[in-house]
């Protein structure tokens, strides 16, 4: 479960202007290591227009703790209960969907403590994860899809990955709806990806 990227900045810049994508600022750009609960950035829809925002990376939720009258948090980062009535209700409606830029993601190295394999796009020096994000008391909050490992992510990290949008359905994670959003919900191919 993925829960560390980066997105360098310059690699942001770069993307928008050869994408095609004229994004609208709404908050200053959020860019370097990313962690849960911490700001980061995501391209959403303002109507027509894309629009580029800041948002918190993770829902943070409160449940009953192992006390009587105590309580822990949970923050989500990753989605992948797709028939989950909380996350389907965001799938079905598309002002709901987002894209989340990245440079590259980590998963932890098993039973190495802090150490992370990293993966990344050679072709794609910015790519997109497909999101969600809703207003929550906290302010805006996002979290990304995971799906099946691809080959070579399963052998290191064998429990699920980030869903990773070709770039041809950047407009269509925008703007479609649950049927259509649960379709693009795949492993990313592995000869498109490379591991450090």
């Amino acid at each position: 479960m993925c829960n560390h990227y980066r997105l360098n900045p310059q690699d942001l810049e770069n993307w928008a202007e050869w994408s095609g994508y004229t994004l609208r600022r709404e908050q200053e750009t959020v860019l370097g290591d990313v962690w849960p609960e911490k700001q980061a950035s995501v391209i959403r829809r303002d109507g027509e227009d894309p629009v580029l925002d800041a948002m918190q990376w993770g829902f943070v939720r409160r449940v009953p703790g192992k006390r009587p009258g105590t309580t822990r948090k949970i923050v989500t980062t990753n989605v992948r209960d797709l028939s989950s009535p909380y996350w389907k209700s965001m799938l079905a409606e598309p002002a709901r969907h987002c894209l989340v830029p990245f440079t590259s993601f980590a998963e932890p190295k098993m039973g190495q403590g802090r150490e992370e394999h990293w993966f990344s796009l050679p072709s794609r020096p910015v790519a997109m994860f497909a999101g969600l994000w809703r207003p929550t008391e906290h302010g805006n909050c996002f979290a990304f899809l995971t799906c099946e490992p691809n080959p070579l992510v399963a052998p290191l990290h064998p429990k699920a990955m980030p869903v990773i949008l070709q770039p041809e359905d950047y407009d269509h994670w925008l703007s479609c709806g649950y049927e259509h959003a649960c379709s693009l919900a795949q492993p990313h191919p592995s000869q498109l990806m490379e591991v450090a």
